[in-house]
């Protein structure tokens, strides 16, 4: 028995895309997604079949969760912190056994802020273990040269992910996931394109070829996961700004 997990950006709500969304989510099969970006709680169970869970954001967008219904929900609700967006969970008894599954989407704007709410998430994960983050963390992993991508972005959207008046590559929130022992699956048993953003038809002008978009497991279940994959390729090039991000346990 396995189970498979996705983490998708849908970009402002999927307006005039859901039909779309709907099939590539529908193509990898997943028994868990967490969504970002439902600008107007966009009805994707209904799309989808899947039982759907929303967190409200007073500043930003609603997050959700899709959940197959061949899964038991031993609980779900929000991630209870000033999130620019927000963050959702639920317990699922699963075929890796009971499992918390957060899905968030960190600030777009301010390093500081998204290392505040890295923290925020990491504390929760660590009070319902085992658990996995899937998230649109907006930032880039610590593992990694990222002087050439950085360079080709346009000095607005450059400076989002620099660490203030240096020439660094602002990567504390992702670096303080790592600290705290959150195991970055992809890093780990990830194949393929690394990328999330942007796809080939779906926008992204503040993007270069980057990953924002992550699988993170407490280390008690991140060895029960065998591949990591980014969805390319038909509808997933232009349903959204953001490619799809699947992550697979045994």
């Amino acid at each position: 028995m396995t189970l498979t997990l996705m983490s998708y950006n849908i970009k402002t709500g999927g307006d005039g895309r859901l039909p779309a969304i709907g099939r590539v989510i529908a193509g990898a099969g997943p028994d868990v997604v967490a969504l970002q970006e439902l600008r107007g709680e966009p009805a994707l169970g209904a799309v989808t079949g899947m039982r759907q869970f929303v967190a409200r954001s007073r500043w930003g967008q609603p997050v959700g969760l899709l959940v197959a219904r061949h899964l038991r929900v031993l609980g779900a609700g929000r991630v209870r912190r000033p999130f620019h967006h927000a963050a959702v969970w639920a317990r699922l008894a699963t075929p890796v056994g009971a499992l918390t599954v957060i899905g968030a989407h960190l600030s777009p704007y301010w390093g500081r802020v998204r290392r505040l709410e890295a923290g925020w998430l990491a504390s929760f994960m660590r009070r319902h273990r085992p658990a996995v983050l899937l998230a649109d963390l907006n930032t880039l992993d610590p593992y990694t040269d990222h002087g050439l991508e950085l360079a080709r972005l346009p000095m607005p959207y450059r400076r989002r992910h620099m660490h203030g008046a240096t020439d660094r590559p602002d990567v504390r929130a992702t670096a303080l996931l790592a600290r705290r022992g959150l195991v970055d699956v992809f890093h780990a048993c990830g194949r393929g394109q690394p990328w999330t953003v942007p796809t080939t038809r779906g926008g992204g002008a503040e993007f270069t070829e980057m990953r924002l978009d992550y699988a993170l497991a407490t280390p008690g279940v991140a060895g029960r996961f065998t591949e990591c994959y980014v969805v390319t390729g038909g509808e997933a090039e232009a349903a959204s700004d953001h490619y799809p991000l699947v992550a697979r346990a045994a």
